[in-house]
């Protein structure tokens, strides 16, 4: 969905951005924020883990929402609300500038720029560096010769 091809072959979004959008989705998940489109017909939801009721979420749900929290206060407002919009709530570019009056193209412009500042809030880079091969390892040590065991 977040990945379309140019005339170069190369898509807008690079492989941080897709791993970044996908975090964020994760944790939307985790912070049970998801819209719920069933009907609860028990009279009134007793608090408890696992319930919708306030004070009811789990400790994960709980860090989950928190790290959310983060994503709106490190990122500006418009990013914030864009990337929400695509990778939680899964809009169409096209529909987040009619919704907001954008011109067109810009909402994209917008999710690049806000996954681009959260890869980096992150730790995720375009490329990624380690450290150098020391060449061949082996699990005996230098000039170590096996022998047989009788």
């Amino acid at each position: 969905m977040l990945r379309s091809e140019r005339r170069s072959g190369k898509g807008f979004l690079e492989p941080h951005h897709l791993e970044t959008a996908r975090r964020v989705s994760q944790l939307f998940d985790r912070a049970h924020l998801t819209p719920r489109v069933t009907m609860h017909y028990s009279p009134m939801p007793k608090a408890g883990p696992n319930t919708g009721a306030p004070g009811g979420i789990t400790d994960m749900a709980a860090e989950a929402r928190r790290a959310l929290a983060e994503i709106h206060r490190t990122l500006p407002a418009d990013c914030a609300a864009v990337v929400i919009d695509v990778c939680c709530y899964e809009k169409g570019l096209q529909t987040i500038e009619t919704e907001r009056g954008w011109p067109r193209r810009s909402a994209k412009l917008v999710l690049r720029i806000g996954l681009d500042h959260l890869a980096a809030h992150f730790g995720l880079s375009a490329s990624a560096t380690g450290p150098k091969p020391n060449g061949a390892q082996s699990w005996m040590g230098e000039g170590a010769r096996p022998t047989e065991v009788g």
